[in-house]
């Protein structure tokens, strides 16, 4: 009996101290988990991401995959932050067969930016995708519907990476200094 008089205070201040400290994480996020699904949206979620080719959850046109003519999807930006320095985009493919597939990583775009389209990408710079080279790779799963995620972040700062960052490095960059965050999500499948 005394053995638990012992042990019982020793449990109340870990579990005390447990609690306070998961208070006091701000905006966590898990960054080295890569998996689309599992990421949390962080920030006060007003601004947005769209797209005129396909509605939140739903289908994107053929016209947009590598089955169509690779088509770039243009993508509506509105309520952005005021005091946002800069945006950065990552969008990726967590149904891949061989796991998360990188499609486009962009970042340092100029937070005035409305619309992102093939020639004009508000001045961002863009990173390496699971292809290891830049630029934008069209949806083309090899089979079944895969989720296609659109992930746009305001942040508080401009980034100095090189352009041969990955989606890892911009999330890691990018700790501590979002403060919005939208999603779009496209599906598209391979009959």
């Amino acid at each position: 009996m005394r053995k638990i008089w012992i042990i019982l205070p020793i449990i109340i201040v870990i579990a005390v101290i447990y609690i306070f400290s998961s208070f006091n994480k701000k905006d966590s996020v898990d960054f080295k988990n890569t998996n689309s699904s599992d990421q949390k949206i962080i920030g006060q979620n007003i601004m947005k991401i769209e797209s005129e080719v396909f509605e939140n959850n739903g289908e994107i046109p053929v016209k947009f995959t590598c089955y169509g003519e690779s088509s770039f999807i243009p993508l509506l930006i509105s309520e952005v932050p005021a005091s946002a320095k800069s945006l950065a985009l990552i969008v990726d493919d967590p149904d891949a067969p061989s796991g998360d597939f990188v499609h486009w990583v962009v970042w340092n775009i100029d937070p005035k930016t409305s619309l992102i389209k093939k020639d004009d990408i508000g001045g961002g710079m863009e990173g390496f995708t699971s292809l290891k080279k830049a630029g934008f790779v069209s949806p083309c799963p090899p089979s079944g519907t895969h989720r296609y995620y659109f992930r746009l972040y305001a942040l508080d700062e401009m980034l100095s990476m090189s352009n041969s960052s990955t989606k890892i490095d911009l999330l890691n960059a990018m700790e501590g200094h979002i403060l919005d965050s939208a999603v779009l999500l496209g599906l598209y499948g391979k009959d």
